[in-house]
């Protein structure tokens, strides 16, 4: 306010320093008497210097008060941030600037991070503790030295299962972290794709065997650089799910075309499918389509998701076509490197 009142009063003053310019120019040429065009126009000039002079310290005046407004204004934001209030932005009072525009920028950001970091703990808390809480209590069930053997395996066989599901998880966790990190380079060498295609399908045969599942696999031979680890995950993955929610007597397909300067890899099966509600955000981590029923599967919601980061990282793409009751299609798409 005070400032403000200063401001006020430079500005009268100069308003009246303008008028009393304009004033004496206006008389001293009548009481002079001008006849002399020249003289006129050399007072009318300094009196217009004199103006514009003031004009443009008032412009300063007002300028350094808005700047100072400003400065305070960005401080006063700078430390709500760091106040962790992610809310917070800077008020362009119709006057839009890049600083404010690049600093709410900024601040949205951040505040979308720190909701994603937010879910992510609670979302890795509830998977946790989910199988934590089946083993604590199968666990204390077989302290019961009454119980038939029939059951007491089918305890164990649940706490082994349950175990199993979060080393998986916390396996996935620490790759996830991993890859996002860069902590894990790439190890490239040539390998034969088709090959590990279809060495993969052969491994999880007791899994498509056990729901008299029928494979097909219609795969070109083709030699491919990448890391053939972290691909091996995502064949898994894709396979391990189709497998999964393709019900008994149903088809899986595996498919390796190349096209132009591109390797495309689709992995079909004729299960349940996903809607498209649900398909925009399935390669989110812990998304799950249907939480009840993948939860009664073992699945976590981090598959997918490493296999979107490691198509990624080979520059590649992975994407999803399925309607409900019509199976679904992953196509992963990768860069062919001579």
């Amino acid at each position: 306010m005070k400032k403000a009142a200063v401001t006020a009063l430079k500005f009268l003053l100069a308003i009246a320093v303008c008028s009393a310019i304009f004033t004496v120019g206006f008389f001293a040429t009548n009481w002079l008497n001008v006849k002399n065009d020249l003289l006129s126009h050399i007072l009318s000039g300094i009196a217009g210097i004199a103006v514009i002079g003031s004009t443009a310290w008032i412009a300063g005046q007002t300028r350094g008060f808005r700047d100072s407004k400003n400065h305070s204004s960005i401080l006063f934001a700078i430390e709500e941030l760091n106040k962790g209030n992610f809310s917070v932005t800077l008020e362009t009072n119709g006057h839009r600037n890049e600083i404010s525009d690049k600093f709410n920028e900024m601040a949205k950001n951040l505040g979308d991070l720190e909701t994603m970091r937010q879910d992510f703990i609670s979302n890795v808390s509830h998977e946790i503790q989910s199988p934590l809480t089946s083993i604590g209590g199968f666990a204390a069930l077989l302290q019961n030295d009454a119980l038939p053997a029939g059951e007491r395996r089918h305890y164990a066989e649940i706490i082994e299962s349950e175990s199993r599901r979060l080393s998986s998880l916390s396996g996935n966790l620490l790759k996830l972290s991993a890859l996002d990190g860069g902590e894990k380079p790439l190890s490239i060498t040539t390998f034969r794709l088709d090959r590990q295609l279809q060495q993969t399908a052969l491994t999880l045969e007791p899994q498509w065997s056990a729901k008299s599942l029928n494979v097909e696999a219609d795969l070109e031979k083709c030699e491919y650089s990448g890391d053939e680890d972290l691909l091996s995950q995502v064949w898994v993955n894709l396979l391990h799910n189709a497998v999964k929610f393709t019900p008994d007597g149903g088809t899986v397909s595996v498919q390796l075309k190349t096209d132009g300067g591109q390797l495309k890899i689709t992995v079909a099966d004729s299960g349940v499918g996903i809607s498209a509600e649900d398909a925009v955000h399935i390669f989110e981590r812990f998304y799950k389509a249907d939480k009840s029923r993948d939860r009664a599967l073992g699945g976590s919601g981090l598959g997918l998701s490493l296999v979107k980061k490691i198509a990624e990282l080979h520059g590649g793409s992975v994407t999803v076509s399925s309607e409900p009751g019509c199976g679904a299609a992953f196509t992963v798409v990768l860069p062919r490197k001579e």
